[in-house]
């Protein structure tokens, strides 16, 4: 929509929020003029009617074409006509039970009109001096109009005919043969479409029942009776014809005879059956035995699967058509097949079907009778009435706008309620509470995996949550965005309640989690957390391999003495030096490199000065968290609301930040209340590190640090690693010449 060029001159005011200007809406002048804003300055361009907290039935009355969203020319026509009708504008902000009668501008027709429904509105509620109309009393509007015949909708019910019993029973068969509408009273009613159509199929219908009055001979040989008959006729057609091929055949050939009648073999297979009327069997025979120009019998030796279909054809057929008689000629049976296709030849013509239902007779009463022209005066009567009928109904509009239209600009022109403290926006559901935290931002998600795949690109750390109620039979699904804290215990399956926006309690499970950066102190802790983790999943690796390489050795040692005692005891076996002297020099060896690398690091340490310490371990714990705060400190900045609601249908039209401040708000953490008192005396605190554990340790430090000053700390600990060096080496000497010298010695030892 093109900005109306008288609107150019407004002085628009904006207040940067979330990372964009949002425009300011709050006066006379912001509302008239706001069919001239950019729409690129909007916040948003569409969104659902649905999953947005929000009174339903404005959304409907915005909703103008019915598609379930609500756009931008729907907003701008909402607020125009609001402009028109209205004194002063500026009274939607003002929050009252209703509608002040005060504040609808009577200087216009559309005024006046509204003024009066809404008198009208009080008038039938009992309350003529109230001069405020509140939702309650407009939302149903049906009762007011059931009082009324008509009541401006092009819509009469039967009731609008009054006591005129002839007109009634009219509209009652329109309604029966084409259909109804809805009347704004709440009964079903007819329109000028419906009674177009009724009487055009009656034309139709009446034009088609002429043709067969011209030949009632042939089309209606027996009158009314004539579609029962028609229906018994088909049902013998078929099975008649061919008695008579048969009997033409064997008259051609006298030897067919013995063929087209029913043989010995045909019997045979029915001889030990259980045989009735409606065997199926029987069905294939011929109605009689066939015999060379034979008449057919319609009362004697009738095969018995037929004989019931038979009687009524001669009851309801040949009776009236030809008289009593008991037997059926070629020439007699071929005019009665002439007649009925006649019949069926006019029924394929058939036309007027919705009304053929009442029966010709009744169909030209009500063409002839003037019904037509009788109940079209009271649809033009009705219509008469639409301007003050459709005041009732724009009052119920004018209501809902004066109510709720501020809160419709305040979430979709700008996002100023989302981003106000203690205010919630229109697509907040409800507050979620799980992990020690209360989660703000939680919008209703109806396809987990479909809202997932676009609100990842939100870059916010998202845990989606199904919810249930009374035990299971309400259940809906949310999206809830932490944007404080940490995310370590935050896994699928965890337990949580959410809060919808009524106040009801809602018993919520974590179902999929989007992981995204939570905070920086999160990113902080992070590096010592996997650290940590590292080494205990290490830890727990080895204590497994080790436990399991006990196991296996205490087996085989049992295992080998089973075999001892049985085998006699074995020789023991010889002393290896040179293998032991080997493993104390690698054991030595690795004492000695990590007490060197310790070495070398409190050396470089202790080396500093007492205040560059704390500077030295800030600088290592910088180094080893700063990356991760660095990346998680880009990602927060690029946290957007946009693809949240996108997934959920809205057209978010900028890009909403949720920067580290703002989602500190959406994120409550547990904290204690002002004033509350303490007490630290744990009865179940861990005993491995009581207070005297930490004054040791920060007494061991100190004398470290004083016997570091004095040198003492560096002349133990050279002398220290000089004797673990001169070990090391010893023990390499004393192995290298083991392993060949054990060989001659033992041969020498018989001899000395």
């Amino acid at each position: 929509m093109a900005p109306n060029p008288d609107t150019q001159s407004h002085r628009w005011r904006f207040h940067r929020l979330g990372g964009f200007d949002q425009v300011i809406i709050d006066s006379a002048e912001d509302i008239c003029h706001l069919a001239g804003l950019d729409q690129k300055l909007w916040a948003a361009l569409s969104c659902p009617t649905t999953g947005v907290e929000f009174d339903a039935h404005t959304l409907a009355l915005l909703d103008t074409d019915g598609d379930g969203r609500i756009r931008v020319p729907e907003v701008i026509a909402a607020v125009k006509w609001v402009c028109t009708v209205l004194k002063n504008p500026a009274e939607l902000f003002e929050h009252t039970e209703g509608l002040l009668l005060s504040a609808i501008d009577d200087s216009n027709e559309e005024g006046r009109q509204l003024l009066g429904s809404a008198r009208r509105i009080l008038k039938y509620f009992d309350k003529s001096d109230s001069m405020l109309v509140t939702a309650a009393e407009t939302a149903d509007t049906s009762r007011i109009f059931a009082a009324t015949l008509f009541n401006g909708d092009g819509v009469i019910p039967v009731a609008a005919a009054g006591d005129d019993e002839r007109v009634a029973k009219a509209i009652e068969d329109v309604m029966s043969c084409v259909g109804s509408v809805p009347d704004r009273s709440g009964a079903d009613g007819i329109n000028d479409e419906l009674l177009e159509k009724f009487f055009g199929e009656a034309a139709a219908y009446l034009e088609w029942w002429a043709e067969a009055e011209a030949d009632a001979a042939n089309v209606r040989p027996l009158g009314d009776a004539t579609e029962q008959a028609a229906s018994v006729f088909a049902a013998v057609q078929a099975k008649i014809d061919d008695y008579f091929t048969r009997s033409r055949l064997v008259s051609f050939d006298r030897s067919a005879e013995a063929f087209l009648n029913p043989g010995e073999t045909d019997y045979t297979a029915l001889a030990l059956k259980t045989l009735s009327a409606t065997t199926e069997e029987l069905a294939a025979f011929p109605l009689v035995r066939v015999a060379a120009d034979q008449p057919l019998s319609l009362s004697k030796h009738l095969n018995p699967g037929w004989s019931a279909a038979l009687g009524a054809f001669r009851e309801q057929v040949v009776v009236p058509m030809l008289g009593d008689v008991s037997e059926l000629n070629a020439a007699q049976w071929d005019d009665i097949s002439t007649r009925f296709a006649a019949h069926s030849a006019w029924l394929t013509r058939h036309r007027g079907d919705s009304v053929a239902q009442l029966g010709a007779p009744r169909v030209k009463e009500l063409v002839g009778g003037g019904l037509q022209a009788t109940i079209g005066a009271l649809l033009e009567k009705d219509k008469a009435v639409a301007g003050d009928a459709d005041a009732i109904a724009s009052v119920d509009r004018l209501v809902h706008y004066y109510q709720h239209l501020d809160t419709l600009l305040n979430n979709f022109v700008s996002m100023r309620d989302f981003y106000t403290p203690s205010q919630h926006a229109i697509f907040q559901a409800g507050t979620l509470y799980l992990d020690g935290r209360s989660c703000d931002l939680c919008v209703v998600v109806k396809d987990v995996a479909a809202h997932s795949a676009l609100a990842a690109l939100s870059q916010t750390y998202l845990a989606y949550c199904e919810c249930r109620r009374r035990g299971g039979d309400e259940k809906i699904t949310i999206a809830a965005a932490f944007t404080d804290g940490d995310a370590d215990n935050l896994m699928v399956g965890r337990n949580g309640v959410f809060y919808d926006r009524a106040g009801a309690d809602w018993d919520a499970t974590i179902v999929k989690l989007i992981e995204h950066p939570i905070s920086i102190r999160q990113a902080f802790w992070s590096p010592y957390k996997r650290i940590a983790r590292m080494i205990s999943q290490q830890i727990e690796k080895f204590a497994g391999a080790q436990d399991k390489t006990v196991e296996e050795s205490a087996a085989k040692g049992i295992g080998a003495t089973a075999d001892k005692a049985q085998a006699g005891k074995a020789p023991p076996t010889p002393f290896d030096i040179g293998k032991f002297a080997g493993i104390f020099a690698a054991v030595g060896l690795a004492v000695g490199a990590i007490g060197t690398a310790i070495a070398s690091a409190l050396t470089g340490f202790f080396s500093l000065s007492w205040w560059q310490m704390p500077l030295a371990i800030a600088g290592l714990m910088l180094v080893v968290s700063g990356p991760s705060m660095i990346m998680a400190f880009m990602k927060l900045r690029q946290r957007n609301l946009g693809p949240i609601l996108d997934a959920n249908g809205w057209a978010v039209n900028t890009r909403a930040r949720i920067n580290i401040p703002f989602g500190t708000t959406l994120t409550g953490t547990a904290v204690l209340p002002p004033g509350a008192q303490r007490s630290m005396r744990d009865p179940f605190a861990d005993k491995k590190r009581p207070w005297k554990f930490y004054l040791f340790v920060l007494i061991l430090f100190a004398v470290l640090g004083a016997l570091w000053e004095k040198g003492l700390l560096t002349q133990w600990w050279s002398q220290l690693r000089h004797k673990a060096e001169q070990t090391a080496a010893q023990v390499e000497q004393a192995a290298a010449p083991a392993a060949p010298a054990a060989a001659p010695a033992e041969t020498a030892k018989p001899g000395s």
